[in-house]
């Protein structure tokens, strides 16, 4: 049976009309084969735009369609057809295509042809293929217009060769909101914040009308930007003024703008103003407020979010995701995991890495590792967060393992990366991993910038080798003053007291504010020293002269400074003054002081405070109960060590480490477990016997705690200091 009669016209507007539904499309392509019409380019045509063009692009089909063309018979439409959708899901196909139009002998390359190729080379990253497509169009005038020329600049731009892009801008004969509002979107990601921003003004001089809702969201977030504010509020003028606040884009680009901008205020009252919000909107809220350190705000306006019924954008769990982090919200986070999981975000490795982050940095570092183990593709940021991770949970040993096998792998860190392995061994003074960092600095070509340089001057210096730390803080091509910090604490802490004050009083010649940190580091400096009234001289001065409010810290080292110099009731007078809530850690300050002082009645005070102020700190119940045992106050040593085993206060097994052969040998209290156990133990002993017998003899009448004395019989063996020192 024939198949029904139908002019080729008839059967291009029933399919046009069918667009929508493949089955009917389907069922006039099986008309067409039969009547032999698919073999003619215009019904062709319109099946191949038919394939290409539905929700789920059939290419295969499309393809199927234009090879049942004969070559000769294939116009320029035919060849467009096919190129145009390929440019969009199949980049690197439609470049193979467009080589092949040119091959052939019967079609010349129409504008939508070159415009097609461009938009490819763009997509797949291939400038080579985009400048030979660029070559050939400049030799056919007939297809130099404002949509090739578009098309061409906006190629550029995403390849990040803005300045080529600019002269195509340049040279265009005319131009349409598209061509500009793409060549301030290439400003933009090229960070050329204030080139956007005067193209925008050029504009409003020469082509006012072509001001649009597209200009003004590129221009807005080229402008987004610290030092874009001023350019921001401009704009922010202007699309009140033009109207342009109607469109919601508009309305997120200026959310987005303050908040890069630190003005989270304005970012709230564009937000609230706004006639209409999509999820952008309420994601550029979250992530603000998380990238500004309002972490609660973050987590508020989420909740807000989700009640109002909007589903959250991968960016906008990032956002959650990092506030959690920043508070230790754990219950929160592992609400986001679970929301994350069913939105099925989790394979992003975007969102992947702040989920890590966010159980790293809240101390389930299990997680963390699970997270990390499933991932196939691994990047530097997500190697970071584990590497930090487990600095800032305490396992430094953990962290170096796993930046070593980083490095094994091939993957190149980041400063962040470096920075954290150097954190893990500052911490635990492991000198060879740190000498191996620096390494790796060179060798990445990381430079001694902040904060790279502040950190491999602090691990030199936390290691002792305090003339490296110097030698790399002195090559620092500017100093700030975490870097001053660093280096007046690694002098203060090697015992180089005036060192460290000489370094202070250069930082203030250099024109360097000190902040808390560095009045914490001179404090501590006067306090080995024994320097009080330089002390007493340094506090008060950073609340005179700087406007710095006195941190629990500060008084905590003036507490100290009062405490070594043998001033234990002026200590106490000064505590018992301080207003502010201090806790337990100024008392356990004197209490520790009263050990090697021997002050009965100020060492019975301070330890009857933090009993009063409820401590959990095993050693303070210890320390006191010694004090009354050595004045054989039998009752209170009775009451204190019933106290503490009414509050169910256990004594924390103590630890130490050393570094042998580049190896880093950690000792717990009470473990047996190294190798050579045995013959530290016998060393232990021999060195014991040596110091008894050259006349040492341990304290008895006044041992807050026993286990402090290395050679007290029964708990000679686990003295952690002289375990790690016979060892060595």
């Amino acid at each position: 049976m024939a198949a029904p009669r139908m002019s080729h016209t008839q059967f291009i507007e029933l399919l046009r009309r069918r667009a929508s539904c493949p089955r009917h499309g389907e069922a006039l392509h099986a008309w067409a084969l039969k009547s032999g019409a698919a073999s003619h380019a215009p019904v062709a045509n319109s099946l191949i735009g038919f394939y290409a063009s539905l929700p789920r692009p059939l290419l295969p089909a499309a393809f199927a369609v234009f090879d049942e063309v004969p070559p000769a018979a294939r116009d320029v439409a035919s060849w467009n057809s096919l190129l145009n959708p390929l440019s969009r899901h199949s980049p690197l196909h439609a470049l193979s295509h467009f080589r092949s139009m040119l091959s052939s002998s019967t079609v010349l390359p129409s504008p939508h042809s070159f415009a097609a190729a461009f938009t490819a080379a763009a997509r797949a990253a291939c400038l080579s293929a985009g400048t030979a497509a660029h070559a050939l169009a400049c030799k056919i005038p007939s297809v130099s217009n404002v949509y090739v020329s578009t098309s061409l600049l906006n190629m550029y731009c995403k390849l990040g060769i803005v300045s080529d892009a600019r002269k195509v801008f340049d040279e265009m004969p005319q131009h349409n909101s598209f061509s500009w509002s793409s060549m301030v979107a290439g400003y933009a990601a090229d960070k050329c914040s204030v080139e956007a921003f005067d193209l925008f003004r050029l504009m409003l001089e020469e082509c006012p009308s072509e001001k649009s809702e597209f200009v003004v969201t590129a221009v807005l977030s080229a402008v987004s930007v610290p030092f874009g504010l001023l350019m921001g509020v401009q704009m922010h003028g202007l699309t009140v003024k033009d109207g342009l606040l109607d469109f919601v884009s508009v309305e997120n680009s200026l959310v987005t703008m303050y908040a890069k901008a630190e003005c989270m205020g304005d970012a709230l009252h564009v937000f609230e103003s706004s006639r209409e919000r999509n999820s952008i909107t309420w994601s550029a809220m979250v992530t603000g407020y998380a990238q500004n350190g309002e972490s609660d705000s973050a987590i508020s306006m989420f909740s807000q979010m989700h009640a109002a019924g909007f589903s959250p954008t991968g960016f906008t769990l990032v956002g959650l995701l990092n506030a959690c982090s920043d508070l230790g919200a754990l219950a929160v986070g592992k609400q986001a995991h679970n929301l994350m999981v069913k939105l099925g975000f989790e394979v992003q490795i975007y969102v992947k890495s702040a989920l890590v982050d966010m159980y790293a940095k809240c101390g389930c570092i299990g997680d963390a590792k699970e997270g990390f183990d499933q991932l196939y593709e691994v990047d530097t940021v997500l190697w970071t967060a584990m590497v930090a991770g487990h600095v800032q949970n305490g396992e430094h040993e953990e962290a170096l393992t796993l930046y070593a096998r980083m490095d094994k792998e091939g993957i190149i860190p980041s400063y962040l990366t470096i920075v954290s392995a150097l954190k893990a061994c500052s911490d635990i003074a492991a000198l060879e991993p740190g000498k191996q960092l620096h390494t790796q600095i060179l060798k990445f070509g990381l430079g001694l910038g902040a904060p790279v340089g502040s950190a491999l001057s602090t691990m030199y210096s936390k290691c002792g080798s305090l003339e490296d730390g110097m030698s790399v803080f002195r090559r620092m091509p500017a100093r700030d003053v975490i870097a001053w910090n660093s280096i007046i604490s690694g002098f203060s802490q090697n015992g180089c007291g005036n060192g460290a004050l000489d370094l202070f009083e250069e930082m203030k010649m250099e024109g360097t504010i000190p902040d808390h940190i560095t009045f914490i580091n001179i404090l501590c400096a006067c306090s080995h020293m024994g320097l009080v009234d330089r002390g007493w001289e340094y506090f008060r001065s950073m609340v005179k002269d700087y406007g710095l409010i006195p941190w629990l810290d500060h008084y905590a080292c003036m507490v100290d400074i009062l405490s070594r110099a043998g001033m234990l009731k002026e200590a106490k007078d000064f505590i018992d003054s301080i207003t502010i809530d201090h806790g337990t850690c100024l008392w356990r300050i004197v209490l520790g002081a009263c050990r090697s002082l021997r002050d009965f009645d100020v060492g019975a005070y301070a330890g009857e405070r933090l009993m009063e102020l409820g401590t959990g700190d095993s050693s303070a119940y210890i320390l006191l109960s010694n004090i009354y045992a050595s004045q054989r106050k039998w009752n209170d040593v009775e009451r204190v060590r019933h106290l503490m085993r009414l509050r169910g206060i256990n004594k924390d097994p103590g630890c130490s480490w050393v570094e042998l052969n580049s190896q880093v040998h950690v000792f717990v209290v009470g473990e047996q477990q190294h190798p050579e156990a045995e013959n530290i133990n016998v060393e232990l002993r021999r060195l014991a016997k040596h110091m008894k017998e050259e006349g040492y003899h341990p304290t008895s009448n006044f041992s807050f705690d026993e286990e402090l004395d290395p050679l007290a019989e029964h708990y000679e063996e686990d003295q952690l200091e002289w375990i790690s020192a016979a060892y060595s």
